[in-house]
């Protein structure tokens, strides 16, 4: 099972103040259309040539439309470059507009 957390536990958690860091891993005309503040765009296509760019010094939690495609982003991450730091998003961003921000966009 690879870790991940709920919309209300990522809302709390930002809510706190922790450092978290948000890689979202939709395409960018879905990034475009809605996400989450605070978020940066890396599509999956590109996370192989961009593992760099993804921090192991503090949480990462990881984000797509409903939680597969981050989900197989965590696996490569942890499995291709030993990441212990990651969290998917369960649901994604479909699950926090419609339980925790209701400004951000459905589709």
């Amino acid at each position: 099972m690879l870790p991940e957390l709920t919309p209300e536990a990522l809302h709390a958690r930002l809510q706190s103040g922790e450092n978290l860091q948000l890689i979202d891993v939709r395409q960018p005309e879905e990034y475009a259309f809605c996400r989450i503040e605070g978020s940066i765009l890396i599509p999956l296509g590109e996370l192989a040539s961009r593992a760099d760019e993804v921090p192991d010094d503090r949480p990462v939690v990881l984000i797509c439309h409903h939680g597969v495609r981050s989900m197989q982003a965590l696996a490569y991450l942890q499995h291709r470059h030993e990441h212990t730091n990651l969290l998917n998003l369960r649901g994604g961003i479909d699950a926090w507009s419609r339980r925790v921000d209701a400004s951000v966009a459905l589709y």
